[in-house]
Order: C-alpha cells, then structure tokens, then sequence
C-alpha cells in the first residue's frame, strides 16, 4: 500500500523539513518490506481566497485532485479519534491487509479542513487537544509511520 502525505502550506527549508524528510526516508526504506511505501509529499500552496469557507473549498478541491476514487483518506483534525502509536500501526496494517492501494493523510489548511472532506474520509484522527504548527505535525506523521512500520515488522524501535 503506498502512504502518502498531502499539506496545505509549503515547508521551508530548515532543521523540521530535515527531520521530517530523515523519517520519511527511514519509513520508505523499512516500508516495503512488510508492503507499505512511501509515495509522497503532496503540497500545495495556501489557497488565497478572502473567505474562510472558499478557502477550505478551494484546498479541499486540490486534494481531491491527487485522489484516487479507491484511496484510504485520514483527515488531522483535533476533534478526531485519538489512537496510541501501536493501534495506528493495527490501523495501517488492516488497511494494507484489506488490499487497499492507496492511503493519504491530510493536513489542512489554517482555516481547517472543508466539511465536505469530512463525508468523504475513512478515518479522521487528532494528535491531541492541543493545536500544533503544521511544521510539527509533519515531522509528527513522519515520525509515527516510521514507527508504525516497526511495530508491524516487529522492530524494537517501539518500546512500550
């Protein structure tokens, strides 16, 4: 199954691009061998429309565009379903078990996510109560699907 990463805003370089980056790297090389891969960063630039709403609109049509039909979509929102990092890597191996081809997690915009995103995803969780910069929350989801791959191949990098 290839997981990918879809971000309203771009990351600039610095030392969380680079940390972010270090945990993809690690999770596309440890992935395929238990049939995860990573596929990739999908960013696309804020939208800059004057309104609230026709912003989320408009971010929301451009994720939709790097969508398959079939495609497994996990929304961050801090209203989610709140997982350890052991049922998040139960999460990812069912769906890759199920043979799902694809999976993306989004990250929206600082508007939020558009509600009709809400109907279409298959999963929606948070990182918590607390609301994090977008730069973290990417070096977050890198670092847990890293993780998740190491608790499906067994790895001892998740110690509980």
């Amino acid at each position: 199954m290839r997981v990918g990463l879809f971000a309203v805003g771009r990351l600039k370089s610095g030392p969380e691009k680079d940390l972010a980056a270090r945990y993809f790297e690690r999770f596309a090389k440890a992935g395929p061998g238990i049939g995860l891969e990573f596929s990739r960063v999908a960013e696309v630039a804020e939208s800059r429309a004057s309104n609230a709403e026709t912003r989320k609109r408009e971010e929301a049509a451009m994720l939709q565009k790097t969508l398959g039909e079939s495609s497994v979509l996990i929304l961050l929102d801090e209203r989610g379903k709140a997982v350890d990092s052991e049922a998040f890597a139960n999460l990812l191996g069912t769906y890759r078990d199920q043979g799902k081809r694809d999976l993306m997690i989004a990250i929206g915009g600082a508007d939020g996510l558009d509600p009709a995103l809400y109907d279409r995803a298959d999963l929606i969780l948070c990182l918590g109560k607390m609301t994090w910069p977008h730069q973290l929350v990417r070096i977050l989801v890198a670092e847990q699907l890293y993780r998740a791959v190491t608790i499906l191949a067994g790895h001892p990098y998740h110690r509980a």
